[in-house]
């Protein structure tokens, strides 16, 4: 393995969504994960988060699949685990009996609620979470209900990614107190926090509670997605003065008094129809030809299937293909340590793991 956590030892113990996406960022960046998981469990190429794993079958009903997972403990740098609160205690695996095998464990606990609370213990996915944070209330055309922006917010931002920051937060401080700590992650506390800017904005006045009436949200008419004569669609973002003065100059609008109005709230709704009608005149692919690398701050709207062929992804390698399966690549790039291509999940017996673990010596955090 290659990349700049080689030689940190993480145990993971099979989940869903936020969970298996933090086990996925860290073993794209070169830690050696290991996911346990149901006897008769079968990692699958098209599940890309279960990518750059073994896989080591265990019965955590029975005692020995219980003592095999707290002998892998012993050796482990981090865990990780996504089950509602008390699940792990009672099996055996909860933090005390972790840290009793480990003392420099950071133990990663990834639930939606977080580990207390008075919604801590009730079922919920990624939709609820936000909701509660404000988030989800945000997303959505004027005068039309909120809309879910897939599970991005709450499973894989506001939880997984958060998840990974807080271990690799927690494994630098044992480095230096030779101690390991236990981690709540929340989605409601993450897509909360992913909403700071917008709290800001609140507070300072510039931001409304209506949908659709605000800079970021599809209020502002240059800050939006419009349909292409093709049926295509673009987005373009010109906020700055600077920026706007090209979005205008290449959609002919330049000597459009109108337009001098671009932070006039009032206007907002007839220029946002009259720049609809502008963009509808020609394909998407020709107003690509047009704007694209320009500083008009524009994009084209690509499906699954067009973003991966994009020049620009193309360039920077941002996805790759293993066994047919198209996936993005590991992010962030590094000009040392650089990640290798991670390789489909594979099953591995727990007993070679505790050789390979116990014959490495002490974990890479001592």
């Amino acid at each position: 393995m290659t990349g700049p956590l080689t030689g940190f030892k993480v145990l993971e113990f099979a989940g869903l969504g936020p969970a298996p996406f933090c086990g996925m960022v860290l073993a794209d960046l070169g830690a050696e994960v290991v996911c346990i998981a149901r006897p008769g469990s079968s990692p699958d190429a098209t599940n890309i988060l279960s990518r750059g794993r073994q896989w080591v079958h265990l019965d955590l009903r029975q005692p020995e699949g219980v003592a095999t997972a707290l002998d892998l403990v012993a050796h482990a740098d981090a865990l990780i685990e996504g089950f509602r609160p008390g699940v792990m205690e009672r099996l055996g695996l909860g933090p005390d009996d972790c840290l009793a095998r480990q003392t420099r464990l950071v133990y990663g606990r990834m639930t939606g609620w977080g580990q207390f609370g008075p919604l801590s213990h009730a079922a919920g996915h990624d939709i609820n979470y936000i909701a509660i944070s404000g988030a989800l209330h945000a997303v959505g055309r004027a005068g039309e209900p909120p809309v879910p922006p897939l599970n991005y917010v709450g499973d894989f931002g506001g939880g997984g990614m958060l998840l990974a920051v807080g271990l690799l937060a927690a494994l630098l401080e044992s480095r230096r107190s030779g101690e390991g700590q236990v981690i709540d992650v929340a989605m409601t506390d993450g897509a909360a926090l992913m909403s700071a800017m917008m709290y800001g904005f609140k507070a300072a006045g510039e931001w409304s509670n209506q949908r659709g009436d605000n800079l970021l949200d599809g209020g502002a008419f240059f800050y939006d997605t419009y349909a292409c004569a093709d049926g295509r669609h673009v987005a373009v973002g010109a906020i700055e003065p600077q920026f706007y003065a090209q979005l205008r100059q290449h959609c002919g609008l330049a000597s459009d008094p109108a337009f001098d109005a671009q932070m006039d709230r009032g206007q907002w709704i007839p220029l946002k129809a009259r720049l609809a009608e502008v963009l509808a005149t020609r394909t998407r692919d020709q107003w690509c030809a047009l704007l694209e690398g320009t500083d008009a701050c524009f994009a084209p709207v690509l499906d699954w299937d067009e973003a991966p062929r994009h020049p620009h992804n193309l360039a920077r390698r941002t996805f790759f293909e293993d066994q047919g399966i198209v996936q993005p690549s590991p992010a962030p790039r590094f000009s040392r340590t650089v990640p290798g291509q991670p390789r489909s999940a594979r099953v591995a017996s727990a007993g070679d793991i505790l050789s390979h673990w116990v014959q490495g010596g002490a974990p890479s955090g001592r």
